[in-house]
């Protein structure tokens, strides 16, 4: 297992935000010891650190802390890490690092994607694809999807139900440097009442409170990084209370499906810490009650964060995608796949308008706005996730889709849509002290843009540069 995650635990979350109330809106606001450089007088020279082997210089940095962006910035990386942040003029590079350009571009954090699924990359027929892609999950699909990611300038997954071995082994080769791909965080299986036929490869049935304790065992003993509820309103209380409450003692967080009212009221109810998706299928929006528990858990600051990621774009969008006859002509789509596999994907989805997983989107999309203005302030931390790899919404692209979508559609601020996809995420995994900002100390997974993104957030569309732990992948 990733040896950053070796010490999450939910308090760590509550400690941090404490952190944040009681001496950081400094951490929020500034750049920790950036700032020191930044403002030294105009011709003092800030020394480098003695060794560096990387340096980015000239660009506009929009370091996710949320403050203002550093024009002129200078970004000096050691290895995997970054050892200093500062500007042209006052902070100089050491004799031997290999010194980047970033003139005329704006550098972020790399992006995190908080809903993928890896063992699935568009196929529009789930059961022809389960009975099919398991023999290629591990050896070209799951590197597919985390290829696509970090070429798109996503550098972090969260992988949000998927075959618990396969992608802990690609997970764990991507981290060891043998494959180019985003760093995967997952829950391994779906957790749920039961599984549906076909499915047990990916979704784990619980049967009573013992069950479900052995369950979510054997998942933190594997390694996973969260615990994954599906469908939880079909388990009894006791069970869901047992995967709740395993998952915190193994340091755990736990993510829940949040479609149907009654999945939203038990996961409140248990201690559930992020909810998916934008749900209530075709109600207007959500229920009286769900808004108030959701205002009565998001009141309680000593427990942390909720969070809540929407998948919103997935929906939002998909009649301008089914209407588009080049949309699922793009190559990007298809890269690092083998060609059968590309020919069976693109076969499926010839007729976007027939496909049974949208069925419902037309009565789903007038009430859209309506039910993510409740979320953004229902107190609720929002995080771009997408649901990548279900049918026609494909890894890497959908990132940047749903974070112009969330500003375009549903005016979210720019640089809260950023943080969205950086600093957020990070915390939300208790990783805030190790990614998730351009910061010293953190690892260095970088990206740069050419156009300022708190104005056009579609230039993440063109990502130019992809840094994935010190070294340059795009």
């Amino acid at each position: 297992m990733n040896s950053l995650l070796r010490a999450w635990r939910p308090a760590a979350v509550v400690a941090a935000v404490a952190a944040l109330a009681s001496v950081s809106l400094a951490a929020t606001n500034s750049r920790g010891p950036v700032p020191r450089r930044l403002h030294s007088p105009v011709g003092t020279r800030t020394p480098a650190p003695q060794r560096a082997t990387l340096a980015l210089v000239g660009g506009t940095l929009i370091d996710g802390h949320g403050g203002a962006p550093i024009p002129n910035s200078v970004i000096l990386v050691d290895g995997t890490r970054i050892v200093a942040v500062g500007r042209v003029g006052t902070l100089a590079v050491p004799a031997g690092a290999t010194v980047i350009s970033t003139e005329g571009q704006y550098i972020l954090p790399g992006l995190w994607d908080m809903h993928v699924h890896v063992m699935l990359v568009g196929h529009a027929n789930y059961a022809h694809w389960d009975s099919v892609s398991p023999p290629e999950w591990e050896r070209s699909i799951i590197p597919a999807a985390a290829k696509q990611s970090v070429m798109a300038g996503v550098t972090s997954i969260r992988d949000l139900g998927g075959p618990l071995e396969q992608i802990l082994a690609v997970r764990n080769r991507i981290d060891r440097g043998e494959l180019v791909g985003a760093t995967i965080y997952t829950s391994g299986p779906f957790l749920q009442h039961a599984p549906y036929p076909g499915t047990e490869q990916f979704r784990w049935g619980i049967s009573g409170v013992a069950d479900a304790r052995a369950k979510v065992k054997k998942l933190a003993d594997a390694g996973v990084n969260v615990i994954k509820l599906i469908d939880q309103d079909q388990m009894t209380k006791d069970e869901i209370r047992a995967v709740v409450d395993e998952a915190h003692a193994r340091k755990l967080p736990v993510v829940a499906h949040a479609h149907r009212p009654e999945e939203v009221r038990l996961g409140l109810e248990m201690g559930v810490d992020d909810f998916e998706h934008t749900g209530m299928q075709a109600a207007p929006m959500y229920p009286e009650d769900v808004m108030r528990a959701l205002a009565e858990r998001t009141a309680q600051g000593a427990k942390g964060p909720l969070w809540w990621t929407p998948t919103i774009d997935v929906l939002t969008n998909y009649t301008r995608r089914r209407d588009d006859d080049e949309y699922l002509d793009d190559p990007r789509w298809y890269q690092y796949l083998p060609e059968g596999i590309v020919r069976d994907i693109r076969a499926s989805l010839r007729r976007m308008d027939t496909l049974q997983y949208y069925r419902l989107v037309p009565d789903r999309g007038p009430t859209l706005q309506t039910k993510f203005r409740q979320l953004a302030r229902s107190g609720a931390r929002l995080l771009i996730g997408t649901d990548a790899g279900v049918p026609g919404n494909f890894h890497g692209y959908a990132t940047a889709e749903e974070m112009i979508t969330w500003v375009r559609q549903y005016q979210m601020d720019p640089m809260e849509t950023i943080r969205a996809a950086t600093f957020w995420p990070a915390m939300s995994l208790g990783l805030q002290d190790k990614v998730g900002t351009v910061s010293v100390g953190k690892t260095a997974d970088i990206i740069t843009v050419r156009e300022n993104p708190l104005t056009t957030m579609e230039t993440l569309r063109h990502v130019q540069m992809v840094i994935k732990h010190g070294k340059r992948v795009k």
